[in-house]
């Protein structure tokens, strides 16, 4: 089949760790697969080594806050 576009946005505690090896295997298999992601996270590395795109968008947060809250 064609590949398709998928535009995938996880919230801060999402099940993005579970998510992510799906988002591989389909932007390996020809989707074009965009990642939008929040400046500040803790789980969501970056996209050197994938194979679909991460755009990231500034937020309300700052990484000292979300430690703290913790």
């Amino acid at each position: 089949s064609e590949g398709g576009k998928l535009l995938v946005v996880p919230m801060v505690g999402s099940h993005w760790l579970s998510m992510k090896e799906v988002v591989q295997k389909l932007a390996e298999r020809g989707h074009e697969v965009v990642v939008l992601k929040p400046e500040v996270s803790w789980n969501m590395g970056d996209s050197s080594k994938h194979a679909y795109a991460v755009k990231t968008y500034p937020g309300p947060t700052k990484l000292e806050e979300l430690d703290n809250a913790f």
